[in-house]
C-alpha cells in the first residue's frame, strides 16, 4: 500500500497521478480507513487471518470480483467509469485484494489536505476498509485486472450514493462520519 495525494491533473484516471506528497498511515487512520497487509503465501495462512479479521469486525458474509476487460468486455470502460463516480456507502467498505492492482481514492478532511483527493495504491495482499460515509471512488490501475474478497458486515449489499445528487452530505452515514472525525481531528464537521 502506498498512498498520497492526488495531482488533480487530467488524464486517465488509472495512471499514477502522484504528486510526489506522500500520506502517512497515521494520517488514513485519522481518517477512520483501516490498513493491513496479509500476504497471500503458497499456503493458507492468509485464509485464516482474513477470517481472524472478519470474526473481529463482525463480518460475516464475502464475496468475490474480478474487474478485467477482457471479463466485462464492452461494458468494461462504462463500469470503470461508474466505479470513479464520487459517492460514499451506508456501510463499511472492505476489500481484499486476492491479485492485480487497482486505486481508492478518498476524500481528505481538515488539515493540509481538507477536501482534496488522497490516493491509496493497493496491490495482493492488501486489505483496506472505508468507513461508512467516507467520499471515495475506485479505478483499476494502468494494468487493467483487479481481484478482491468483499466483505460485509450482513447481507452482500452495495449502494453507491453518488455525490453529484446533492443530497449526500444528508445521509446518516456522512453525518456519522463526520461526527466521528470532528472528534478525532479535533474540530467540528
Amino acid at each position: 500500500m502506498r498512498a498520497y495525494a492526488y495531482d488533480n491533473v487530467p488524464g486517465d484516471q488509472r495512471e499514477q497521478h502522484d504528486s510526489g506528497s506522500a500520506i502517512s498511515a497515521d494520517e488514513l487512520e485519522r481518517l477512520g480507513v483501516v490498513y493491513r497487509r496479509i500476504a497471500i503465501e503458497d499456503d493458507d495462512r492468509w485464509k485464516a487471518e482474513i477470517d481472524e479479521f472478519a470474526k473481529e469486525r463482525g463480518y460475516k458474509n464475502r464475496d468475490q470480483i474480478t474487474v478485467t476487460r477482457e471479463g466485462l468486455g464492452e461494458a468494461y470502460e462504462a463500469k470503470i467509469k461508474s466505479f470513479f463516480d464520487e459517492h460514499l456507502h451506508e456501510d463499511e467498505e472492505i476489500r481484499y485484494i486476492l491479485g492485480g492492482s487497482g486505486y481508492f481514492d478518498i476524500r481528505g478532511f481538515g488539515g493540509k489536505y481538507d477536501d482534496q483527493w488522497i490516493r491509496i495504491a493497493l496491490e495482493k495482499g492488501d486489505l483496506i476498509v472505508l468507513p461508512a460515509g467516507i467520499y471515495h471512488r475506485f479505478t483499476v490501475d494502468s494494468a487493467d485486472t483487479i481481484t478482491a474478497m468483499r466483505l460485509f458486515q450482513d447481507e452482500p449489499k452495495w449502494t453507491p450514493h453518488s455525490r453529484s445528487t446533492g443530497d449526500t452530505d444528508m445521509r446518516e452515514a456522512r453525518a456519522a462520519y463526520m461526527d466521528q472525525l470532528g472528534g478525532r481531528a479535533g474540530i467540528k464537521a
